[in-house]
């Protein structure tokens, strides 16, 4: 049989690209036909999206197909990162550039949230650990600050809501995205309108929500005459990007943990109801909306995020270090001298992360990582003891031991962190595939289309399509003594 075409356009925090995914009824297959930088811009103190560059480049990423054989693509996802949104007035206009999450406006706002709406009573509303950028803080520090952008507002959208409105003219709010905002309730999916009195948030602000693979419509008139003719309608796809790479883990059956790794690693378990109790509340874990039915049960790890900013930091010094060539500096460096708490908020903002990583190791009386792969292999134990920990508490919570865990997403190329994360937990780790968040997004986008049946028809089809690497267990008595050291590190 011919191809089917789809078209997914992946959102990161740094890059975005067109994915054209390929379908001959058996295999998927992947590839690019546009990229661009997605960095985030600071002006006048504030840290925002650049959200009609974004634009202008995925209007490329249309044209692009509309000048090539891939006129023919049939439907078009976008997914992103979460939380982060745009504000409409009345006429539909963009009322000012989104916000970045990592920008400090919502530093200490949790003083303030929980006068209103007690820390317990939130998480047993919407399941959602606390973190200081989650969209109902974001939306608090609005009202406190610049109370009159809320009073201009007639409409919230979220990120890739956002960009699907200006393809499209439609605004709806999908609901793997909007479960990203603490404002969902967990067991209804949907709004929860006791949130917004307390916070000051106009109800008027938001939009019905849809499932993934909604069919939202045509691109707009306006969209076509300027990048060339396609006849492609636009799916709400799994928009969260996480959403979108858990679609995408390759494994059967239900019982399995899974680490969507990047910039933050996503490491959790699926379920078919909120898990939403006392020891989940303690152990600060999420419930996000999944695919197929399903919540994404996880913990927000800090993530490659640390490596990241660490090697920019050495690049703004004058030095490019490629990512391997920062691996083998961590593997000659002893391992465990040194380790940091990964989810501490200084480790949130952009900037000088090596001296803020020193630092840290100094007040807490561990040795100073003083070169790049000391400095590295900190981060890497580190990562790994934070799975570790995470690993044991997921059982608990699911009653279940696992017997593996399924790495997706950019994080796999990090090859010794995914053998440091077997060998710290103790189980097999299964590596791949690397593209998984474009590879959800085109799975529902073809399940939408009739052409796959359900998510687990679309995860066999994956792991017949993509490769994975495994890495087994190695010397776990080394991460069984660094963990007791990482545990008493964590109440300091």
């Amino acid at each position: 049989m011919a191809k089917l075409k789809t078209l997914a356009i992946d959102l990161g925090a740094s890059s975005g690209r067109g994915i054209i995914g390929e379908f001959d009824g058996r295999k998927l297959s992947l590839r690019e036909n546009h990229r661009f930088q997605n960095d985030p811009v600071k002006i006048n103190g504030s840290l925002n999206w650049d959200i009609l560059r974004i634009f202008f480049e995925i209007k490329n990423i249309l044209r692009t197909c509309a000048l090539s054989e891939d006129r023919d693509i049939k439907t078009i996802g976008i997914d992103t990162w979460g939380v982060d949104f745009g504000l409409l007035g009345a006429d539909g206009r963009l009322l000012e550039n989104p916000y970045n999450y990592r920008d400090s406006r919502t530093d200490g706002i949790n003083v303030e949230a929980y006068k209103r709406i007690g820390k317990e009573e939130l998480y047993n509303i919407t399941g959602l650990q606390y973190l200081q950028f989650n969209t109902i803080f974001q939306l608090l520090s609005l009202a406190l600050q610049r109370p009159h952008i809320l009073r201009n507002a007639e409409t919230l959208l979220m990120t890739p809501d956002l960009l699907n409105y200006f393809l499209t003219g439609i605004k709806k709010t999908e609901y793997t995205i909007a479960s990203t905002s603490s404002l969902l309730n967990a067991k209804t999916g949907n709004w929860d309108k006791s949130l917004f009195a307390p916070m000051d948030i106009p109800e008027k602000l938001f939009t019905e929500i849809v499932r993934p693979g909604n069919i939202l419509g045509g691109l707009l008139p306006e969209i076509t005459e300027d990048t060339g003719e396609l006849k492609a309608q636009v799916i709400n796809a799994a928009s969260h990007d996480t959403a979108s790479a858990i679609a995408a883990v390759p494994a059967a059956g239900e019982n399995f943990v899974y680490i969507s790794s990047g910039t933050w690693s996503l490491m959790g378990m699926e379920s078919r109801e909120p898990v939403i109790t006392e020891k989940s509340r303690k152990y600060d874990f999420t419930n996000e909306g999944g695919v197929g039915g399903t919540i994404r049960v996880l913990r927000n790890v800090m993530g490659l995020w640390l490596i990241q900013e660490s090697r920019r930091q050495w690049e703004r010094e004058g030095e490019r270090l490629s990512f391997d060539e920062l691996s083998d500096a961590a593997l000659k460096s002893p391992p465990c001298a040194s380790l940091v708490n990964v989810d501490l908020p200084e480790f949130l903002a952009p900037g000088n992360m090596p001296e803020r990583i020193r630092g840290y190791c100094s007040r807490t009386n561990q040795p100073v990582p003083e070169t790049k792969g000391a400095l590295i292999r900190c981060i890497y134990d580190s990562l790994a003891l934070t799975y570790k920990r995470t690993l044991g508490q997921i059982n608990e919570l699911q009653g279940v031991p696992a017997q593996k865990i399924h790495v997706v997403g950019g994080g796999t190329k990090e090859t010794l962190l995914c053998q440091f994360t077997a060998d710290a937990c103790g189980v097999p780790v299964y590596a791949g595939p690397i593209e998984a968040t474009a590879i959800g997004n085109v799975a529902v986008q073809l399940t939408a289309l009739g052409e796959i049946k359900d998510p687990g028809e679309a995860r066999r089809i994956i792991a017949d399509s993509f490769e994975t690497a495994e890495y087994t267990p190695e010397n776990t008595n080394l991460w069984d003594d660094a963990l007791v050291k990482y545990e008493k590190l964590l109440k300091t």
